[in-house]
């Protein structure tokens, strides 16, 4: 990486995050613009590169971007505390869990849907009766 900064394209590469979505984080304000070069080319350095790999790996551990960007102001502020970045950690591995019980009850119903298909050729279906079936709008 050349003296005269980082450019997209090699940011790209070493994080693994396309070029648009690293100017869509520019545009959004989460990676700081980085100056220009001469020839107008954007001239990123090794506290962009360190960012982008955070919110890289906060991204890999599934946190929505507005969690990442309270990451973020945390981790640089001067007075953060371990405390704080537990609470944020923790309240988004609440959120997974109910993702997970979720995606359990969904898995539930489509096995349930699904086991009484028999196939076949007949236009008689199980699973487009359940899909059809309507909710109790009394209860």
């Amino acid at each position: 990486m050349r003296g005269s900064g980082i450019s997209i394209g090699q940011l790209s590469r070493a994080t693994g995050i396309h070029i648009e979505t690293i100017r869509y984080y520019e545009r959004i304000g989460l990676l700081p613009n980085p100056p220009r070069s001469r020839g107008g080319h954007r001239a990123f350095d090794e506290n962009h590169l360190k960012r982008l790999t955070f919110i890289a790996r906060a991204r890999d551990l599934g946190f929505p971007l507005r969690e990442i960007r309270a990451l973020l102001s945390l981790a640089e502020r001067d007075s953060f505390t371990c405390d704080e970045m537990r609470d944020l950690t923790l309240d988004h591995l609440a959120s997974i869990r109910a993702k997970i019980d979720d995606l359990e009850r969904l898995e539930a119903t489509l096995e349930e849907v699904s086991s009484k298909c028999r196939g076949g050729s007949t236009p008689e279906c199980p699973i487009l009766d359940a899909l059809y079936e309507q909710a109790d709008i009394d209860g």
